[in-house]
């Protein structure tokens, strides 16, 4: 028999039902917020996986599209591999739980979300968060939860709590929070410039709703939650690590990992393993999870130093940014390109750009946003951390670094009225050493000013990270972490945006929340070394977006028409348009409104395409001049076309102050000529003369 719970969340009904469908999981929420409904179910195997290192936590989000009420399109008529919403969807409700899970759990865990109806004005993915925690806390799965989620939102200044459709379109701010019981565990946002004190009391009005939200969920399982099951646990024995100490002390491990040279620590590390591998060679049950032993020696020793002796690993302070550099125009042919190098990160972008007709077309769930302009791809191949294996394409990382890098630069893009232009930037990662999406952000602005993108401000990225003690007084916040910072401490917390405010934040933690303190002095020392990336290292290199676009970008212009003239350039069937596309070999985009952008590389083409555009639109007048190609010979004239499409005739008598008994005798099919229009003859057909231009002229 199941059971149902209600509650009031920002003016809508928040329903869970339990053991109404889905019954032979772990745990199921048939969740519905207004109407939409997800069905989220939580399942773990009976058993660890054998030979891993790792907790295999797999959480899926399925958009299907009935939910929307559409048929999915290609030749099979059903849903493909998940869109790049539903990967970073994924990825946000995979961030704020994992670090809830026994971390000796290697049972497989998967958290499965199926959207299978969709209200626009009730977020599918925020009721997919909330029934991914539901599921998971009444389930038998250990898991020290639950967490709530909230959406914000910002109004002319004013909180908006799980914005609607329309609230979403004009925020200023859309910002995801997720929380435990007593502190924040996630935090998502893209922004308009908002500013650090502003975003800091948003985190934490939500945070304030996500406390009744789990009051709620707490209400659930105390009637349905299940009894945790008991697991085997994969933790490293203890007497492994006292049998270590004594074959590599902790001032040996200590000179092993404390270098600012990746490469150096990886090779201090071998020789390491080597080691410890010929000491205990007769221990096999010690040798299966030796290399899990290791790392957490490593975790230990550099954790130790850090917080107790404020010593990081390359001898830097605790607010030091490691040795930048910038520079723009490495690539001669591309549109723009710009690369950062933050130590041993270093990212290379290369910035497209082309007609409005290029943008991405969206498939999704959104009846609203089919389309986006602005394109920002991340890469990370294998040998850029000194790796060899084969590229198959971006993986959800790689997916959520580029979307991360996309929101922090969609706030200071122009308008397509400014800058009518598809925009695409890609982000190649040349070397890496920790934080490559943040300094994707900043090689990303300085190959959109190198193109000519009139950004309207240049925006700069940066990390925190944080290691704890054995309280929440006892912590220590660093600036721009490295690869082993961000793998041994307890927070990645990336902050991106300009002098004026935040544009993008992505928090991901390894412990089991952030006190307000932490958050405001991650948030405070990111907008230090923001503005000092902005000032000292990107500035000098290029201040503003050069006046126009470089030599082998496509030029556009755009001109106006009576949008009642629109079939007339188009044609039958696009036979119009796509005559004056082949003539000049220029692009064209024609909008509802009448708007005409022209796009090549050649001027004189452009400006003939143009020409031929306003000629069909023209309402012609008498004392008009044209200028024609013959197209067609009677006895009592020639037929000329001015443009696809558009022809006048002009007769006999008006081609030569001169008698003439045949049209042959002056015009031959193909020759271009100058008339003057003198309005329409008796059978409505418009009239033009060769005679009238020349005696004018």
């Amino acid at each position: 028999m199941y059971k149902s719970f209600s509650m009031d969340l920002a003016g809508r009904t928040l329903t869970v039902d339990v053991n109404r469908v889905a019954a032979q999981a772990n745990g199921a929420a048939f969740m519905h917020y207004g109407d939409t409904v997800v069905l989220s179910t939580a399942t773990a195997s009976e058993k660890p996986r054998e030979g891993i290192d790792f907790f295999p936590l797999s959480v899926e989000y399925e958009e299907k599209l009935y939910s929307v009420g559409k048929i999915p399109g290609g030749f099979i008529r059903r849903e493909g591999k998940a869109s790049e919403n539903a990967i970073l969807t994924s990825r946000v409700i995979d961030r704020p739980m994992r670090p809830l899970f026994p971390k000796d759990y290697r049972n497989d865990v998967t958290l499965n979300n199926l959207v299978m109806s969709v209200d626009p004005d009730c977020s599918p993915e925020l009721t997919a968060m909330l029934g991914s925690a539901i599921a998971t806390a009444i389930s038998d799965i250990p898991f020290d939860g639950p967490t709530a989620t909230t959406q914000i939102g910002l109004i002319d200044g004013e909180f908006v709590v799980n914005p609607n459709a329309s609230q979403r379109a004009v925020s200023d701010l859309q910002l995801t929070v997720a929380s435990t019981r007593d502190k924040v565990i996630m935090i998502e946002a893209g922004a308009n410039e908002v500013p650090e004190e502003k975003m800091i009391e948003a985190i934490f009005k939500a945070h304030e709703v996500n406390g009744t939200v789990i009051e709620f969920i707490d209400s659930i399982v105390a009637e349905c939650g299940k009894e945790k099951h008991s697991y085997t646990s994969c933790a490293v024995p203890e007497e492994l690590f006292a049998a270590m100490k004594e074959i590599v002390t902790p001032a040996e491990m200590e000179e092993a990992v404390f270098t600012d040279v990746k490469q150096v620590r990886e090779e201090n590390i071998r020789v390491i393993k080597d080691k410890l591998t010929e000491s205990f060679a007769d221990k096999d049950e010690w040798l299966a999870v030796l290399d899990e032993a290791v790392y957490q020696y490593q975790k230990k020793t550099v954790r130790k130093m850090i917080l107790k002796d404020h010593k990081r690993p390359d001898g830097r302070k605790i607010d030091e940014i490691r040795k930048l550099a910038a520079e723009v125009d490495l690539l001669p042919r591309v549109h723009g390109s710009g690369m950062f190098t933050r130590g041993q990160t270093q990212i290379l972008t290369v910035t497209t750009l082309a007609p409005l007709s290029e943008a991405q077309k969206l498939d999704g769930l959104d009846e609203f946003e089919t389309s986006k302009r602005y394109m920002h791809h991340y890469n990370f191949p294998s040998y850029s951390v000194g790796e060899t294996k084969p590229s198959r394409g971006p993986g959800r990382r790689e997916i959520g670094h580029g979307a991360l890098a996309e929101k922090a630069l969609v706030p200071v893009l122009p308008s397509e009225a400014e800058f009518p232009y598809a925009i695409r930037t890609v982000s190649e990662t040349m070397e890496s050493n920790g934080s490559t999406s943040q300094a994707s952000i900043c090689a990303s602005s300085l190959s959109l000013m190198a193109a000519g993108v009139p950004i309207k401000k240049p925006v700069a990225g940066i990390s925190c990270g944080l290691v704890t003690g054995e309280n929440d007084e006892d912590y220590l916040v660093l600036t721009d972490i490295q690869g082993l910072e961000d793998f041994f401490g307890d927070m990645d917390f990336k902050v991106a945006g300009t002098h004026q405010g935040i544009t993008a934040i992505q928090m991901d933690i390894k412990i089991h929340g952030l006190t307000r303190a932490i958050i405001e002095e991650a948030i405070a020392n990111t907008k230090k070394a923001r503005t000092y990336i902005l000032d000292e290292v990107m500035t000098p290199v290029i201040a503003q977006a050069r006046e126009e676009v470089g030599q082998y970008a496509p030029k556009i212009v755009q001109i106006q028409i009576d949008p009642a003239k629109i079939g007339d350039v188009v044609g039958q069937r696009g036979k119009t348009i796509n005559a004056i596309i082949d003539l000049t070999g220029v692009k064209i985009d024609i909008t509802d409104d009448g708007s005409v952008s022209v796009c090549g590389t050649e001027a004189g083409k452009m400006d003939e395409a143009l020409k031929m555009i306003k000629t069909i639109v023209t309402d012609f007048e008498a004392g008009q001049v044209f200028e024609g190609k013959v197209i067609s010979i009677k006895e009592f004239g020639a037929f000329l076309e001015f443009a696809p499409g558009k022809e006048g005739m002009v007769h006999i008598s008006k081609i030569s102050k001169d008698r003439i008994d045949h049209v042959e005798d002056v015009l031959t099919l193909g020759d271009v000529v100058k008339v003057v229009c003198l309005g329409k003859d008796k059978m409505g057909r418009i009239s033009f003369s060769i005679k009238d231009y020349k005696e004018q002229k």
